[in-house]
């Protein structure tokens, strides 16, 4: 009887930590849409607070900011990574990286691209 409690209480603990990557991988996807439409104010909102703040400068709004990068493309989700309440997510034409604050994923990173043995370099960070 121990040993199945332990097998059960371990399947659960495994079951349990099932990682959900839709929800970020949708959030990249949406903030692209939005870009790739023109749609900056909607971008912009779903940048994180810090994000959106430091994106700015003097006189910009966000969505003259963002509009002034001419981020490429997104496309295709081709890989996402979740870990804790972080995640990155690589689309085609761009790598991201979101932070889930509460049930909502939102972009900390954008325009991203690796730097060989550096961290990424990215156009939109906080």
């Amino acid at each position: 009887m121990r040993l199945r409690l332990m097998v059960l209480a371990s399947a659960l603990l495994v079951t349990g930590c099932a990682v959900d990557t839709t929800a970020p991988a949708r959030t990249a996807v949406r903030f692209h849409t939005a870009v790739s439409a023109g749609q900056m104010e909607n971008a912009c909102a779903m940048l994180s607070a810090e994000t959106a703040e430091r994106l700015p400068g003097p006189g910009q709004s966000c969505a003259e900011a963002l509009r002034a990068l001419r981020l490429r493309p997104g496309g295709d989700v081709t890989e996402v990574s979740v870990w804790g309440g972080d995640a990155q997510v690589r689309l085609t034409g761009d790598t991201l990286f979101l932070h889930r604050f509460g049930d909502v994923w939102r972009v900390r990173a954008a325009g991203c691209e690796p730097v060989r043995d550096l961290p990424y370099d990215c156009e939109v960070e906080d």
